[in-house]
């Protein structure tokens, strides 16, 4: 399984360099980092990416919806995610990460995949080949209006993000097992981190009440290709499951 360490966790790029894992920068989730202090976030950032070649840039997350009923939010939308597509060209990735941004009661389902197939489109439109956009679940119910999202987009440079995490909140109303069915054939890349149905804790992958060895071997099963990041914060424990369980080689013994 091809693993990434989310720089969310404690000492991510250390670890990564360690076990020959990827990595997935996420100083700049909070958008602010992009302007306020970014000498100091972007030497983090390149800190933890040294000497790794396999990358992801979370794109900033929190306020954002391309399918805002407000016009400017969705201009500030579009202004983040290009800022965020230019910094990431600059640390020599080409994958990134970026939330639906929708909101349940807030958003009828019809406009929010019309207006969020719009921007995508608009967005990914002058991007080269080797781009990929992984659109992740955080509050949505069901898997069904992210997938038509993709299939209505229609690029193969714009993929799912399985948060599995997200998937087995209260916010959910199917198991974790629907949604991986579901979202299989548009799947590019998975969020590993558990909870207890309750909130969105990031609790290493044996901590919850998600049975991560089902989950992680139904994913590999209906979707081979897919690339992994654990996203929890105590990232030593997390590897160790990892290794533990088979899914990763050299850190049964963490």
């Amino acid at each position: 399984m091809d693993f990434y360490l989310s720089t969310i966790g404690e000492n991510a790029g250390e670890l990564a360099r360690q076990y020959g894992l990827g990595i997935e920068i996420a100083e700049f989730c909070y958008s602010a980092n992009m302007d306020t202090d970014f000498s100091h976030w972007d030497g983090i950032a390149r800190a933890n990416m040294a000497q790794i070649e396999r990358r992801i840039f979370h794109a900033p997350c929190f306020d954002l919806c391309p399918a805002a009923i407000e016009p400017l939010l969705v201009e500030v939308t579009w202004k983040r995610y290009k800022q965020a597509y230019a910094l990431m060209r600059t640390y020599g990735i080409n994958k990134m990460v970026v939330h639906s941004g929708y909101i349940p009661q807030l958003y009828i389902k019809s406009w929010f995949i019309e207006k969020s197939v719009a921007f995508w489109r608009a967005f990914i439109s002058d991007k080269p080949p080797e781009f990929l956009l992984l659109l992740e679940n955080t509050l949505e119910e069901k898997p069904e209006m992210l997938c038509e999202i993709v299939e209505q987009v229609g690029d193969a440079r714009f993929q799912l993000c399985l948060d599995i995490g997200h998937s087995g909140t209260v916010s959910s109303a199917v198991p974790v097992s629907y949604w991986v069915e579901h979202v299989a054939p548009y799947l590019g890349h998975v969020h590993v981190h558990n909870n207890y149905h309750i909130s969105d804790k990031h609790n290493p992958p044996g901590d919850g009440i998600i049975d991560m060895s089902i989950v992680l071997n139904q994913i590999t099963q209906a979707q081979p290709k897919a690339t992994f990041t654990l996203e929890t914060q105590d990232l030593q424990s997390s590897l160790t499951w990892l290794g533990t369980n088979g899914f990763i080689k050299g850190a049964a013994n963490a």
